[in-house]
């Protein structure tokens, strides 16, 4: 019986804070995006610095050769600004809650085409080392959720409310 109650209680925890496990959620892809932003524009330091993937633009770019091999060598910087652009307006999104069903959409396919290149260009171990498939998930199931609390959306939608 006292298990049934506790499992009672975690039940209702869990169902009363959801929204903070949501919020966590968005905050945390955004979080990624953010600090993949950073090493790649040096703010982590340079490259070679204990724990910087790539310190500049230069050593991303190579990067991205070795995950994309199927585009030829003189798009690999188009693709590696497209990818940049995206991390930029996807971070900044999930982080506000704006837009936030269709930023964790686009988030859930960018990460993906980040786990099917870096599955292609550096192996499948490399891909779950990185967590870009849990991450891909993430995202999607973010996208699947009905409210999106303490967000600009949230915001939005009070406001609509009261007019």
């Amino acid at each position: 019986m006292a298990v049934a109650a506790m499992a009672a209680r975690a039940h209702h925890f869990l169902m009363r804070n959801d929204g903070v496990q949501i919020v966590f959620l968005r905050v945390a892809l955004a979080a990624g995006f953010l600090a993949a932003l950073g090493d790649r524009f040096g703010f982590w330091g340079q490259s070679g610095t204990q724990n910087v993937a790539w310190g500049d633009m230069h050593h991303f770019f190579e990067y991205t050769a070795k995950l994309n091999p199927w585009f030829p060598k003189s798009l690999i910087p188009t693709v590696g600004w497209l990818a940049t652009v995206a991390e930029i307006v996807l971070g900044i999104a999930l982080l506000l809650g704006f837009r936030t069903r269709i930023s964790a959409r686009l988030s859930g396919w960018l990460l993906l085409a980040f786990a099917a290149g870096m599955t292609a260009g550096t192996g499948l171990k490399s891909a779950l080392n990185a967590s870009v498939f849990a991450a891909s998930a993430g995202a999607f199931l973010l996208a699947s959720v009905r409210a999106y609390p303490w967000s600009l959306d949230a915001r939005g939608d009070k406001r609509k409310e009261t007019t």
